[in-house]
């Protein structure tokens, strides 16, 4: 049993599932200005279509990943799971969290786009170009729809397209950031990778003027009326200039890890303070 769930959480990619969770609960506290346990079944479902997500892009993937020093280990290359299995755990999971999000119709659709998107567009569009990740971080951005609507909030309404639009830029330098460590890993599956278009001077510039856009995107939040208390602004710029401060290291130093840690500690202090702008305000 342990093996078994072990193997699980392997294909389904937890951590990342984690993050895309956490935004959630930023969307549903801005939109309800509350958390109650209504708040659980978006949470469940956003988390258990993530994990299905990412366990059909391990079977999807499973041929690119028994090439990668990285990812040679995961169930699928390393033969510890049959291709059948994991689909049916990634199809399992993923019906299991459309059926927590069906309570709220906006939300369910919501999730139904973004699983397709990932696995329908994303994913194969890796084969065919290095930029891959920009339409990608289309993904990222829904979650915080999910918990926003599930909230009671409008799914048009430009305070959450502002904090959406905030989770599409930070996705791009995220997976960048990544890409610059282990790009003799993609170059060697033969996969289009920008590694192979730009040396890492290059590309480090490119991922530099992205995390500024990010940077930008967060302080532009609350023109939109998404942070009401003075000191939310405040921290967000403030958080802000810290990121630009770290991104202009890492052009300097070259520190692409060190800056990929903190541009995720980065998305977790803005997730945390605009759904503490949501209960306080």
């Amino acid at each position: 049993m342990r093996r078994t769930i072990g193997i699980v959480v392997e294909l389904s990619k937890v951590r990342i599932a984690v993050l895309s969770t956490a935004s959630v609960v930023t969307g549903y506290a801005l939109a309800a200005r509350t958390l109650s346990v209504d708040v659980v079944a978006p949470l469940a479902g956003v988390f258990l279509l993530a994990c299905g997500a990412g366990a059909l892009n391990q079977y999807q993937e499973r041929d690119i990943d028994g090439l990668m020093r990285r990812t040679c280990r995961r169930p699928l290359p390393a033969r510890r799971v049959t291709p059948r299995a994991a689909l049916a755990v990634a199809l399992a999971l993923a019906a299991a969290g459309l059926a927590c999000l069906a309570a709220e119709p906006r939300a369910a659709l919501l999730g139904l786009v973004a699983l397709i998107w990932y696995n329908g567009v994303y994913t194969p569009l890796k084969r065919v170009t290095a930029f891959a990740a920009i339409p990608g971080g289309v993904v990222g951005a829904i979650p915080p729809v999910i918990g926003w609507v599930a909230g009671g909030g409008e799914i048009l309404d430009p305070r959450i397209a502002a904090v959406a639009l905030f989770f599409f830029l930070w996705q791009v330098p995220h997976f960048w950031l990544l890409l610059m460590r282990f790009g003799d890993d993609y170059a060697r599956t033969g996969l289009p990778a920008l590694t192979t278009l730009f040396d890492r001077r290059q590309l480090s510039r490119i991922t530099y003027v992205w995390m500024l856009a990010t940077a930008l995107s967060c302080m532009l939040i609350p023109v939109f009326g998404v942070a009401d208390p003075w000191w939310t602004t405040l921290a967000l710029v403030g958080a802000s200039l810290w990121l630009g401060w770290q991104a202009t290291t890492m052009v300097r130093t070259q520190g692409t890890m060190l800056a990929f840690r903190r541009i995720n500690i980065y998305a977790l202090l803005v997730m945390s303070v605009l759904a503490c702008s949501g209960l306080v305000g």
